[in-house]
């Protein structure tokens, strides 16, 4: 026979249930204590409901170059309104929301100048890019419901076909989309890896799914001695060269074109690299690819995880909530929690896993693990 739920003041939710009524909510608004709790927590439920809306006034500065443009100078919105084809009164309108969310800041004179929050924006490599490419997401979640019950077809599956093997990446267009993209993100990235990471005792770092070797560009300045090797589908790679050029490290990188689901690796590096790989991919790619990078390292080889990771037991507000929604539309990956990448790389034989959280795991977390030193 079932047991009876428990009732009574201190069963399980009962604080939820209490906080959930109305009468409890208008108690609370009027006692001193709590009605500094009630606030901030309306104030964060609001926050939350016109999330949509902020999102879509970055989008609207940003494609109309308002930031870039108050980055010169201070202006009103009539001295801004031509240039834009948006009439004075509705530019005043974009102006308001652009310093209520922090981006711009109203002077005393009525013109408005670019605030550190939006100044800084312009400072991030790529985040433009990322926030134009946004329209794909927002169209894909626009019936949210219908898009978690798998209803939907998302349009993003169809923006990143590399994900599906190098049969569906044979778009030169569609391989190049992607790795402009990518490049212009992994400034971020590169740098808050190799703050996690040490390389000293390395000798030969080769890059898994480097796209056209941004991050070795980083690596390779910081490490003159390393020698390099980049590793990615025949479409990707194929931009590599004038990156590398530009970077001065052409000489010491040699390319490898191929997919690692098809393809066997390349051997003779002591440390490879998955920069932003694993969570764009499903648990079995994933498994064999960890299992394959296991194979070709030598014995105390190091294999270095870097990517967004999901907070697991402790939610986090950014990996669980954006990347995971994210790899959700590509339909083939997800964000995993760090304890999760652990067992995938004990799974496929490495051992002495170490987790680093980093300054900013919305940009990246890193794991890192080695081959036995007693592995055949």
């Amino acid at each position: 026979m079932a047991e009876a739920p428990a009732r009574g003041p201190f069963a399980p939710g009962w604080t939820a249930r209490l906080i959930a009524r109305p009468g409890f909510q208008r108690f609370a608004a009027r006692v001193p204590g709590l009605r500094r709790i009630a606030r901030a927590e309306g104030a964060a439920l609001f926050d939350l409901m016109q999330g949509f809306v902020r999102s879509q006034v970055l989008m609207a500065l940003v494609e109309l170059r308002l930031l870039h443009r108050l980055a010169d100078a201070p202006a009103t919105a009539a001295v801004l309104a031509p240039g834009s084809g948006v009439a004075p009164e509705r530019m005043q309108v974009l102006l308001q929301a652009g310093a209520g969310v922090g981006l711009l800041k109203r002077r005393r004179d009525g013109r408005f100048a670019l605030a550190r929050r939006g100044a800084a924006f312009l400072g991030v490599p790529g985040l433009e890019a990322m926030v134009r490419h946004h329209a794909v997401l927002y169209r894909d979640l626009a019936d949210p419901a219908a898009f978690l019950r798998g209803e939907s077809e998302p349009e993003l599956a169809r923006f990143w076909p590399y994900v599906f093997g190098a049969a569906a990446a044979d778009d030169p267009e569609a391989a190049q989309r992607y790795s402009g993209l990518m490049a212009d993100s992994m400034a971020l990235v590169a740098a808050d890896t190799l703050r996690s990471v040490r390389l000293k005792g390395v000798r030969h770092l080769m890059d898994i799914g480097g796209g056209t070797g941004t991050f070795l560009a980083a690596v390779g300045a910081a490490c003159p001695d390393l020698e390099l090797s980049l590793f990615d589908l025949p479409e990707v790679v194929a931009g590599a060269p004038p990156v590398l050029r530009g970077a001065g490290i052409a000489g010491r990188v040699t390319i490898h074109a191929g997919s690692f689901r098809d393809d066997p690796l390349p051997e003779g590096a002591d440390a490879i690299s998955l920069v932003r790989v694993l969570y764009d991919h499903g648990d079995d790619t994933v498994a064999a690819l960890l299992r394959a990078v296991h194979g070709v390292l030598p014995p105390g080889g190091r294999v270095i995880v870097s990517e967004p990771m999901s907070g697991g037991a402790r939610p986090d507000p950014s990996t669980d909530v954006y990347f995971a929604i994210y790899t959700l539309a590509m339909r083939t990956g997800r964000v995993r929690s760090p304890a999760e990448i652990r067992t995938a790389l004990a799974d496929a034989g490495f051992a002495e896993t170490a987790p680093s959280r980093g300054d900013r795991p919305y940009v990246t977390q890193v794991m890192t693990a080695r081959k036995a030193v007693s592995a055949a």
